[in-house]
């Protein structure tokens, strides 16, 4: 007998096939069924008989190889999975033989669920899920999780999922099986209520005691309906007024919102796990943010120090460019052309140099050091902080003193028992000098820690190298002038004065930028190394994902039966990926800060410079690779069968 509005469920030659290599097994066969709004279907069986693929068609978890499939005149065969994930959140109610309850969530949680991917307001499902927890007697025990029910609890929490959305079509799948006689005697009863208030309840069993108790007994046996045995007319039951799913703008955003809070969820839940997933995140941020910050402070230092010695300053050496091996042979550097250069307009200080080594001694402390020669301007030109006593001036030129001004590790060497060295005598290659100052080089702790000692270049000449000629010729160029333009001209001078090219200029700001490339380009060099191992680090992530995913079958297979489309199980395993990289991303960052901050405390000879640029840069990779490695365990969540899914152990 059939109802003046039509069935609710129709089936016309629904056929299901399995393939497994060569063989093909049916499963189904030609199967033709019209369900009633309000029915009490049970579908009976042995096992392997087909009846638990047959409810897997009708509640849209599994497609039929052949045939038609309508639910309230609709054609389901032709939906895709988002519009049978519609029907499923809106119509049809789940209750699993082994509850399916997701071990992380409490019962409330477990029974909102649906809810939540029907885009129900969070406060509007928690008291309805409450509600309906109340009605069956869990409302004592609603903020427990499943391990802490017995079966007969997770049973009726399972119901009270499958009744949150309206539950119109409620499929129990051998509801009973796990359950001892009272708690199955009260499920029972409990369906029977349901149907009594105008559910539609299809029950899938091979007891015949619980099949008798349904208003309509069908038998499947080797994928065909055997017999289809009713005990009274179908009633002439309206179908249930069932809430509409929320749509729009504001309820994607309380479903992305509920994805971000499942999946904090789950981290918490799986702390160990979680931070693993997130160590080769957090070594790879640390390293990029180190390194980078280690770049960025060492050119700065590198700049600073280059301009402490002095900038605008040009070198004049003998030979064509450094390793030029026949420069010692030339002669032509000599004091006329300094003296020539003082004239010139854009030089505001010039300094004669002549470098020799010696043995210095004083009191049994003897060393082998460079000795530099130098003009009066030479400290203003080097930019030299003076620290005790006097530089000596153009007299001392004129007269070849025997006078000395040592640096600040020069003074502890020779002077270690604290004396004041100025007015003291060090022996130049056993030429008594005089100490008359002490100076700080500009730059200290940049370069050579040597100790280093300067006189008179003319007292180095006559006293300690016995020629006449200069090593070089330093310049200071005046502020007015442009340094390209001072270094053609003293290129040009030094030509008309020597006739040919036997000098080369070194100009200090092309040292500095030359530093500054260098700097920048070991820096990305580095960079470049640290972010292969946060590449590492994603690979790492997408592997334990992709393991997670394998892990939580069962679990993603709940969520699509209970409603979830592709694109919340893309998100919530997304979001996952993005916030483990992300906390990971924040922890690299600390990690490195930290360590920078240690490595200023224990030594001055690295400097890391930080800034909310790298700290950015930094999050924005670590959110990238989150998406670029989380995407593809994501795809792979989402696309699993929810017939094998629920099935996994």
């Amino acid at each position: 007998m059939a109802q003046a509005s039509g069935p609710l469920i129709s089936l016309r030659g629904i056929t299901r096939r399995y393939s497994a290599g060569d063989q093909v097994t049916t499963v189904l066969d030609a199967i033709d069924l019209d369900i009633f709004a309000g029915e009490s279907v049970a579908i009976i069986g042995q096992s392997g008989s087909g009846k638990s693929t047959l409810m897997n068609i009708m509640g849209c978890l599994d497609t039929p190889s052949e045939g038609t499939y309508r639910f309230a005149g609709r054609d389901v065969a032709g939906m895709d999975e988002n519009m049978k994930a519609a029907l499923r959140r809106a119509h049809f109610g789940f209750i699993f033989q082994r509850y399916q309850l997701l071990a992380d969530l409490d019962a409330l949680s477990n029974v909102e669920m649906p809810a939540v991917y029907n885009g129900t307001p969070r406060g509007k499902r928690r008291k309805e899920a409450a509600r309906i927890l109340a009605q069956l007697g869990l409302a004592d025990r609603s903020h427990h999780r499943p391990s802490e029910l017995s079966g007969g609890q997770q049973q009726r929490v399972s119901v009270a999922r499958a009744l949150i959305n309206g539950g119109e079509v409620i499929f129990a799948d051998e509801p009973t099986g796990a359950l001892d006689s009272k708690s199955g005697a009260d499920l029972l009863a409990l369906l029977d209520d349901l149907h009594a208030r105008g559910h539609t309840i299809i029950t899938v069993t091979h007891d015949p005691a619980i099949a008798a108790r349904a208003q309509r007994v069908i038998e499947i046996k080797d994928g065909r309906i055997m017999s289809d045995t009713r005990k009274s007319p179908a009633p002439a039951a309206p179908r249930l007024d069932i809430p509409r799913a929320a749509n729009g703008l504001g309820a994607a955003i309380g479903r992305l919102r509920e994805a971000v809070t499942m999946a904090v969820r789950t981290m918490i839940a799986h702390k160990l796990r979680s931070f693993l997933t997130m160590l080769g995140i957090i070594i790879g941020i640390a390293s990029v943010v180190s390194m980078v910050a280690l770049g960025t402070g060492s050119r700065k230092r590198v700049l600073e120090n280059i301009a402490q010695i002095g900038t605008s300053t040009i070198e004049i050496r003998k030979g064509t460019g450094f390793g030029d091996r026949r420069a010692n042979a030339i002669m032509t550097l000599v004091p006329a052309d300094a003296a020539a250069l003082q004239q010139q307009p854009y030089a505001a200080f010039v300094s004669p140099e002549v470098t020799t080594t010696v043995p210095v001694t004083r009191r049994g402390t003897t060393s082998a050091l460079q000795v530099r020669g130098v003009g009066g301007d030479y400290f203003t030109v080097g930019a030299f902080t003076l620290t005790a006593g006097n530089v000596f001036g153009p007299a001392a030129l004129v007269r070849r003193d025997q006078v000395v001004v040592i640096d600040r590790n020069a003074a502890e060497t020779f002077f270690a028992d604290g004396s004041d060295p100025v007015g003291q005598t060090l022996l130049l290659d056993r030429v008594p000098m005089r100490v008359v100052g002490v100076v700080t080089p500009a730059g200290a702790g940049f370069g050579s820690q040597n100790p280093r000692v300067y006189v008179p270049y003319t007292t180095a000449s006559t006293r300690l190298t016995g020629r006449t000629t200069l090593d070089s010729i330093s310049v200071r160029v005046a502020d007015s002038y442009d340094m390209l333009i001072a270094e053609q001209l003293i290129t040009d001078l030094m030509l008309q004065r020597h006739g040919v090219q036997d000098f080369f200029l070194v100009n200090s700001d092309t040292i500095r930028d030359t530093i500054t490339s260098t700097a920048a380009t070991l820096s990305l060099l580095v960079a470049a190394i640290a972010v292969i191992s946060l590449l590492v680090g994603g690979i790492g992530v997408m592997n334990i994902m992709l393991v997670s995913v394998t892990e939580r079958t069962r679990e993603i297979g709940v969520r699509i039966a209970v409603g979830a489309r592709r694109s919340d199980i893309i998100a919530q395993f997304l979001i996952e990926a993005v916030l483990v990289c992300l906390i990971g991303g924040v922890l690299g960052v600390g990690l490195a800060m930290g360590a920078g901050y240690a490595v200023g405390q224990v030594t001055t000879m690295f400097t890391l410079e930080f800034s909310p640029a790298i700290a950015a840069a930094a999050f924005g990779a670590s959110s990238a690779i989150g998406i670029l490695f989380g995407y593809l365990p994501a795809r792979s969540a989402s696309r699993l069968d929810p017939v094998a899914a629920l099935a996994r152990d």
